[in-house]
């Protein structure tokens, strides 16, 4: 639950003489936010909703209990696509986000787990609150009303803003507020389909008066201090929507390199139009140069091209849009085919059969394409044995054909077919095409020695198809046994040498290629193929990869190395290694793993052990490093900083820790303290020794005195044993000046139930109270409003009697003594929230125990009878003169309605306020000279620099 945070991470006090077993505990998690909320609320369901507004900077913090200290993750659901925050998720307490934008809004998780019991998460979805400044378009209508010869002339005002929440809209004319029904010309109502989103002003039969000046007022009623929004429109008899022209052709066909400039101007509107270019296949050029309607490209390239639109708006009747295509020229892959006797099926050519000759480019205009033929460079006209075609209806555009009939030996020669654009300005492209008598089809073969191909991981691998024939083709390489990519990424890969060259060879590419002659450049035939095997080989695949062990002195250790995947699999060898000696070596038979012990552990077997696992492609490594170093201690962060004062500017603190797996090395003999002033470069440091063996779980204490308030302090502690200095841990302490309590953790902040009483007070959330609890009495969630928070209460149901007690102590607070040469002790505000609904209610009794004084208790606070179904807050000062600890009676009433709760205990260095003190329920009592406290969470106070186990 919600308290006042004195800082993050707050602890439990722990009881002197603890021994610290059972110290382990699974984690708990709550979620708190920096006050930069507009609102925070409770809704159905325990959901938290957090309200920000955009542009804010969104800080949430999640406060954990348990032991070993939890593992943190915020996580986030309810993003947009883009905003996948799993991706990305903060491994730390504190969730920062500066400049908060609308899409960021959603549901974040925080998780914290130690391994103990089920990950605790808790989550508060983040509402993201904006205002847009709004916009007013215009539309009119003109309708003819039949049988009467006039027109109507409506005119309607839509005003709409981007918002959350839903923004609410308010018209005015001039300073005149236009509200529905006030004006019989106006009417304001909401489209049915715009979801109340937007405000529509309709002006029926336009009169003179309705020539003015409309403002809309965009509101979501000052949310998170968003100031209202407003745009302003001037109608007159002069208002139009917009025209334009563009002073260009279409389409504008240019060359490459030329500056193309293009003129867009408007012919009407009112008001003036702005006007913007815009290109249909994505953003505008970057070398684009804009100035006003005009818009300038210097040296054009094919990539330029597209259509552009000049687009006017001046928010009234629906934008205008005049649109040109620029066609920059280019002429580009120009290939050929030859097909020998297309009636014959024979793929040779032959003296007295047909022969075509295919010729193909790509062109931009492809009207403007025009194609030219040469034999041995003198110019071919179309006749009945030479046949020229310039476009091919059955392949492609941009194709023309030679149909060489009844092929005589006087044919033979170069034969070029030359495409060319009718405007100019771009290069010919030219394909020369051979027929001669050794023009024969191709052929594929794989040499014997190139198949299967035998390579390496990493390496670079040249695959081989030896191709024949005139003109030699296109060779295309693609997988033959699974349908994936190459290399290259593409399904298939073009080769004109027939030589597929892989580079960084992965075992993923071992398999089977096929290569395969392309129709183009070469004969249009039924494809030749072939087949090429790839065999990777790569070193053993092993595990662990690395592993630390940790054992001590005259123990055994065991240490394993399997494999996990190899090839060759055969012929498999393993080496011990311990440093740069050979421990031991072997080869597989039948087993997948191997394995090596030391019996017994002495200084000399400590180090790095490796196992490496060798075939024909090389080896693969375990390594382990076997250590006597013992495992970093814990710190116990489950207390609420255990801090007391000993004088008025020196404070002391507890510290405690845990060990992790103490019983896994020899004996801790002593731990290294170090410790330094926050941003100081000197540590101090000193040994505390260990007597006797430390026990798993074992809640170790030492008490750090001299610490200047309020100073924070860094402590660094290492464990020592016969090994060495084993891990360190870190961490920082800070002085508070505060006590906290919102019966969260498992020990309910050490308070514990007294001995004397008749019954005991109980723990409990609404999320998981008893079904079967007695209505009309006692709270419906904590403090703070959520249903999964903690309090304390009173169960009044049977077996309780009226007047029966139940007594609830706090820890001892310890206080420095009073300086007898100084000023007065500082005062200290106790305060906390109480509970009290129901006909039965008893009453609820706060005393004050001062040390050495357990006999005589002070009446502190006391109140009686119903309050209400809501929490109050009780403050009252303190001064007690020595330790001390508060006591909460709850008295049962006459009935069973009757329960009493308690929350958020505090106790906070200076008075409290004077507005913070309610007249009622307040009484000096028997207080006395008891106006203030000198707090801290703690125990008994513990002597200078001493520790205990």
């Amino acid at each position: 639950m919600d308290v006042a945070i004195g800082l993050l991470g707050l602890l439990t006090v722990l009881l002197e003489g603890s021994s610290g077993q059972g110290v382990y505990a699974p984690p708990t998690v709550r979620i708190v936010h920096s006050g930069l909320a507009c609102n925070i609320e409770e809704e159905r369901y325990s959901e938290r909703v957090y309200t920000i507004r955009e542009g804010e900077t969104l800080e949430l913090t999640c406060l954990v209990t348990g032991h070993p200290r939890p593992q943190i993750r915020w996580t986030k659901t309810a993003g947009s696509a883009s905003d996948r925050f799993q991706d990305s998720s903060v491994f730390n307490e504190t969730l920062r986000i500066s400049n908060i934008q609308r899409h960021q809004g959603g549901r974040y998780y925080c998780k914290a787990e130690n391994g103990l019991g089920s990950p605790a998460i808790k989550s508060i979805r983040v509402d993201v609150y904006y205002l847009d400044d709004p916009i007013v378009t215009v539309h009119q209508s003109i309708g003819e009303a039949k049988e009467q010869f006039y027109y109507e002339k409506t005119v309607f005002l839509r005003c709409v803003a981007n918002s959350n929440p839903p923004v609410r809209y308010s018209w005015r004319r001039g300073q005149e507020v236009l509200l529905q029904g006030s004006d019989k010309g106006v009417e304001i109502y909401e489209p049915f389909f715009t979801q109340g989103e937007t405000k529509i002003l309709k002006l029926k039969n336009l009169r003179p008066q309705d020539y003015a000046n409309y403002s809309c007022i965009a509101s979501v009623r000052n949310v998170c201090s968003i100031p209202d929004k407003m745009v302003s429109f001037r109608l007159s008899n002069k208002t139009a929507s917009p025209s334009i022209k563009l002073l260009v052709d279409d389409p504008i066909v240019v060359n490459p390199g030329e500056a193309i400039t293009l003129v867009c101007v408007t012919t009407g509107g009112e008001p003036v139009p702005s006007l913007t270019w815009v290109r249909s296949a994505g953003v505008l050029p970057d070398k684009t140069v804009l100035n006003g309607g005009t818009l300038t490209i210097p040296a054009i390239t094919s990539e330029d091209s597209g259509t552009y639109s000049c687009i006017a708006n001046n928010n009234v009747g629906n934008p205008a849009k005049k649109s040109t295509n620029i066609i920059v020229r280019a002429l580009k892959k120009g290939r050929f085919w030859i097909t020998p006797d297309p009636y014959h099926k024979d793929d040779n050519i032959q003296i007295g059969r047909e022969v075509k000759i295919s010729c193909q480019v790509e062109a931009i205009p492809s009207e403007e394409l025009t194609f030219s033929w040469f034999k041995n460079g003198r110019p071919l006209r179309s006749s009945e044995r030479m046949v020229i075609t310039q476009t091919d209806p059955d392949v492609s555009p941009g194709t023309t054909n030679l149909d060489i009939i009844d092929l005589k030996f006087t044919d033979f020669g170069t034969y070029t077919c030359v495409a060319s654009l009718k405007g100019g300005g771009i290069s010919d492209i030219s394909i020369d095409v051979n027929i001669s008598s050794s023009t024969v089809p191709p052929n594929l073969t794989v040499p014997q020695e190139k198949s299967p191909l035998v390579t390496r991981e990493g390496d670079t691998i040249e695959l081989q198809c030896q191709v024949t024939g005139k003109p030699k083709p296109i060779i295309l390489w693609s997988r033959a046994d699974k349908e994936v990519a190459m290399p290259d990424g593409a399904l298939q890969t073009e080769s004109y040498d027939g030589i597929l060259r892989i580079v960084n060879v992965s075992r993923e590419m071992t398999g089977t290629y096929r290569c395969q002659t392309s129709q183009y450049n070469g004969f249009n035939v039924k494809p030749r193929e072939a087949l090429v095997q790839l065999i990777v080989q790569y070193p053993p695949a092993v595990e662990p990869a690395f592993l630390e062990l940790r054992q001590g002195q005259g123990r055994g250790v065991t240490m394993s190395c399997r494999v996990l995947r190899a090839y060759p699999t055969r012929v498999l060898s393993y080496e011990w290694r311990l440093g740069g000696r050979v421990l031991r070596t072997g080869q597989f038979d039948l087993q997948d793993s191997t394995e090596y012990t030391v019996s017994s552990l002495s200084r000399d077997s400590y180090g790095v052990y490796n196992c490496n696992i060798i075939n024909e492609a090389g080896a693969g490594r375990c390594s382990f490093l076997v250590t006597g170093k013992a495992y970093a201690p814990e710190f116990y962060y489950d207390t609420y900083n255990p801090l007391w004062q000993n004088r008025p500017r020196v404070y002391s603190y507890s510290l405690q820790w845990t060990q992790m797996n103490p019983g896994a090395v020899d004996r801790i003999l002593a731990y290294r303290l170090g410790i330094r002033q926050a941003g100081q470069q000197r540590w101090w440091e000193q040994e505390i020794t260990v007597n006797g063996n430390i026990q798993k779980g074992e809640l170790i204490t030492y008490n750090l005195t001299e610490l200047i308030k309020p100073e924070a302090y860094e402590v660094r502690l290492t464990p020592i044993t016969r090994f060495g200095e084993g891990d360190s841990t870190i961490r920082v302490i800070k002085y508070s000046g505060e006590f906290h309590c919102g019966f969260e953790d498992g020990n309910i902040c050490l308070f514990t139930q007294d001995d004397t009483d008749n019954f005991d007070w109980t723990k409990q959330s609404t999320a998981t109270r008893d079904t079967k609890y007695t209505p009309n009495t006692g709270p419906n969630a904590d403090r703070t409003g959520s249903k999964e928070g903690f309090y304390m209460y009173i169960e009044t149901s049977r077996p309780r009697l009226e007047g029966e007690k139940a007594r609830l102590v706090s820890p001892v607070f310890n206080v420095a003594p009073k300086n007898p040469y100084g000023a007065t002790n500082t005062a200290y505000c106790f305060s906390f929230y109480y509970h009290m609904y129901g006909q039965h209610i008893g009453s609820l009794n706060v005393y004050l125990r001062l040390k050495g004084q357990t006999a005589i208790e002070n009446p502190l606070w006391s109140s009686s009878g119903n309050k209400g179904q809501h929490w109050n807050q009780a403050r009252v000062n303190i001064n007690p003169p020595t330790s001390f600890q508060l006591i909460f009676e709850g008295i049962r009433g006459p009935g069973i309605e009757g329960d009493i709760a308690i929350d958020d205990v505090s106790i906070v260095e200076g008075e409290c306020m004077k507005s913070d003190q309610p007249a009622n329920n307040l009484r000096s009592g028997a207080v006395g000279p008891l106006a203030h406290i000198r707090l801290l969470p703690l125990l008994i106070l513990m002597s200078v620099l001493s520790h205990q186990r």
